[in-house]
This record gives C-alpha cells, structure tokens and sequence, in this order.
C-alpha cells in the first residue's frame, strides 16, 4: 500500500470518544490519517450489542482499534471479539489493535479469539487508567472528596491514556509490531491512599481513601445503574496479580511512561475536579 493510499483509508477506532479512543483518533488525524469513529452516535453508528452495525463500520477501512465495552472479563466477549474479528477479516480489515487488560483470563481467551481470525494483530495490555479518577468511574468520589472503594491496601501500576493512545497509534501505524503483545503500567506502584495523596496534592483540597466491602460497593453500582461486574474488576487489584510494574511503554515507544503526579496535575488544571 502506497503512502496516499494509506493515509486515505480510514482507520475504524472503536470506542473513538471513550478514555483512550477518542486519544488515538487524535493521534492519527495529527498524523495526517483518516479516521472513522466507532460508536452509537456515529456517522456510521458500531454498537457491540448489534452486530447488524458491523458491517458498515468495517467497509473500507484499512486498520482497526479495538477497544470493548464493558470489558473483556466480562461474559459474552469472548464470542464477540472473536465473531468481530472474522468479520473484519472477511470484509479485509486484517490489521486489528486489541485492548486488552493485564491479568484477566476472559480478556486472553478474547485476545485468543480474535488472533484465530487470521488478522494481523497486536494486543496492547493496561492496568487501570489514570484517568479513571478524571473521565469516569470515579470523577465523581474525588469531587466529593472520599475514595470509597473495595480495595483493601493493596496496590497498582496504574498507567496513563496517552501513553496507551501512543502505543496503539504506533501499533497502527507500523509493521513493525504486528504479533506483539505490550503490557503496560505506570513507573509507580500506588495504593489508593496514595493516590488520594497525589490527588490531595494537586487539588489543593483534601481527598481520602476510605475501603469499604466488595457488597457495599456493588450496591452503590446498582444504585448508579452500572453494571455490578465492575465490582468484580476490584479482584484485579486486591490479588496482587497486576502488582509489578511491566515495560511495554519502553518496549514499544522507546521512553518511559508518565508518572501519575504529572497526570494528576495536568487533570487539576483542567478544572474538571473543581466544586
């Protein structure tokens, strides 16, 4: 494929205005690359729950990032990935970027799904997001000042956006990582304490931690209408599997990944933690 061509053929990004989506089609348009965005309110709408959407979506595009929701531990995603990936093959999409998550055995199995495609792959694993305290999920426990969640003590690598957006753009966009598998962390092992810390910092208000038990937290879920397996994504951290820090970031990129202090102060100037 020529450079003209390449840059004309769009790349479908799945997820295009979620955390790390809406960061790679940013990134790709930068580098002068079509993009489709991938999502209900589309221009051509992709809905994981509506296969009949699939087709459209791949028609014509050259590249994919795949990015699932709700998550790929979740029942059912397996069979998904792996339905979506032969489709995309069939329909001569074979260059697909899979986010994945790091110690999760439905995400693998889902991970092996979509390599039995055929395609020309590369998985790009994540711990938990910095940005998970600034784009959702927990937005609203640091505005209200307490972190009240079921994680004990224990501790996790958690790994910024950008750096995923940047490894996943490179896997797009170059050979050179096709068959690759990058697991990626942050440079720190942080509790939740810690983090209510470097948040504390950055705010200039004082933020807790407060651990409560996986039932109350389940109850909250209901209570917000999310589902209740998120509960069950806390596992991932109180086990300890995820609790080292790995180098995918280095591996793919050549560099370090950023820190979680630099995050939290970019995120405070935004204004998006003030009352």
């Amino acid at each position: 494929m020529n450079t003209r061509t390449r840059n004309t053929t769009p790349v479908l990004v799945i997820g295009g205005t979620g955390k790390t989506g809406r960061r790679v089609a940013e990134r790709l348009r930068i580098l002068g690359r079509a993009v489709r965005i991938g999502s209900r309110g589309g221009r051509i709408p992709f809905d994981w729950e509506n296969e009949s959407t699939w087709g459209a979506a791949l028609d014509g595009a050259g590249a994919a990032y795949v990015s699932y929701y709700p998550d790929l531990a979740f029942p059912g995603a397996r069979e998904t990935i792996g339905r979506f990936a032969a489709l995309a093959v069939e329909r001569g999409v074979r260059r697909l970027v899979l986010l994945s998550g790091r110690g999760e055995e439905g995400a693998v199995a889902a991970e092996d799904a979509l390599k039995g495609s055929g395609c020309d792959w590369t998985v790009v694993r994540a711990n938990w997001f910095d940005q998970n305290f600034s784009e959702g999920f927990f937005l609203d426990l640091v505005r209200a000042g307490e972190l009240a969640l079921p994680a004990g003590d224990s501790v996790e690598p958690f790994v910024d956006a950008d750096d995923i957006a940047d490894v996943a753009v490179a896997a797009l966009t170059d050979d050179r990582h096709i068959g690759r598998t990058y697991e990626l962390s942050g440079p720190r092992l942080l509790s939740f304490t810690d983090v209510a810390r470097e948040l504390s910092a950055a705010t200039g208000r004082t933020i807790t931690y407060a651990p409560v038990g996986a039932d109350g937290y389940r109850a909250a879920l209901r209570e917000l209408g999310e589902p209740e397996e998120f509960a069950d994504l806390f596992t991932l951290i109180v086990d300890g599997r995820n609790a080292t820090l790995v180098h995918g970031v280095r591996e793919a990129l050549g560099r370090e990944p950023r820190d979680f202090a630099d995050y939290a102060k970019e995120a405070a100037a935004t204004g998006v933690w003030d009352l």
